[in-house]
């Protein structure tokens, strides 16, 4: 992605604003009745319209040059125990442990795999065990980025599911289907 490229559209979002802005304060301060014509309405939302078609221009180039490397993705995901808080969750729903000791539990195997520089999922059960003898092996289930991506269920979540209804609902908004 280039950087002179993604800041624009966000920068410029800011100035569109502070065009609507002007528009609505010069026409507020009109009297009622004001049948003349407007002269200073119109720079703002001139203005407006050209930042934005050029943000447009700018996003509609960087996404149709975008390439995504989807194994540094998956990498990325994968530092940083982004899957503790599925850790938890699975503690509190499937070992039925209140959530405050779910949380230290979760704390101590975060510590451990980070002291052997590994990812939580592949932490040995036996280990996980020491730590909370109530763990076994349904919780691995949990602990990928497949799950932890999955597990976002919701509306507009992460989860496949709902990313495929987002983007079937945006087609079906566009008229491309």
């Amino acid at each position: 992605m280039r950087s002179t490229t993604s800041w624009l559209p966000p920068n410029r979002c800011f100035w569109i604003v502070g065009c609507a802005v002007s528009l609505m304060v010069t026409m507020k301060g009109l009297p009622l009745a004001y049948s003349k014509d407007m002269q200073d309405d119109k720079p703002p939302v001139f203005e407006a319209a050209g930042l934005l078609a050029l943000s447009i221009a700018a996003m509609t180039g960087m996404v149709a040059d975008t390439h995504f490397r989807t194994d540094r993705m998956r990498g990325a995901a994968e530092l940083g125990f982004a899957t503790a808080t599925d850790l938890a969750d699975w503690l509190v729903r499937q070992a039925d442990i209140p959530f405050r000791e779910a949380h230290h539990i979760t704390g101590a195997a975060v510590k451990l795999a980070e002291t052997r520089g590994t990812a939580l999922d592949q932490l040995p059960l036996e280990d996980l065990k020491a730590i909370d003898p109530r763990i076994d092996d349904r919780v691995y289930a949990a602990l990928s980025v497949e799950a932890s991506v999955a597990a976002r269920a919701s509306h507009g979540g992460t989860a496949p599911s709902e990313v495929r209804k987002r983007v079937a609902d945006a087609r079906e908004a566009l008229g491309l289907d």
